[in-house]
């Protein structure tokens, strides 16, 4: 047993049962977006949420334990996302990433945005020309320290 296999028993168990992550998330009483990468094993559950998750997918005890354990964070199959959605974002960070470096630091200085210290939300926003999706990411700024 390992973390992966915890993980993929429960994208099957979702889709078995026609479960949804916001759903979920109310169940567990954070986030969908945290949830979701909690679920995805990205983030460590606390014992109390591990319990709700593991009844939620019909975990074993073992299998709920690996929940609370700290994951490898940032794991993709390969060093260049080949999914579609991954790949925009990749794609985004290839176009915009010096823009967006170059503005937080005019805005804050020479630092960096957390991904410790940090909110996401992910929604639906109409609009006439085809639905949009709305990516909030907020994270507290880190300056570098002279010594």
């Amino acid at each position: 047993m390992n973390r992966l296999l915890v993980t993929e028993k429960i994208i099957s168990t979702k889709v078995l049962k026609g479960l949804n992550w916001a759903d979920i998330a109310k169940k567990v009483g954070s986030s969908k977006e945290w949830v979701t990468a909690a679920c995805l094993g990205q983030m460590t559950f606390n014992e109390s949420q591990a319990a709700i998750v593991g009844e939620i997918f019909d975990l074993t005890d073992e299998e709920v334990k690996w929940l609370q354990v700290v994951p490898s964070k940032g794991t993709l199959p390969t060093a260049i996302p080949t999914d579609p959605v991954l790949y925009r974002f990749y794609e985004m960070l290839n176009v915009y990433g010096s823009t967006l470096k170059a503005l937080i630091h005019e805005e804050f200085g020479d630092g960096i945005m957390s991904a410790i210290d940090f909110n996401m939300a992910i929604q639906r926003e109409e609009n006439n020309a085809g639905d949009r999706v709305k990516i909030v990411l907020s994270g507290k700024f880190l300056p570098y320290k002279q010594f």
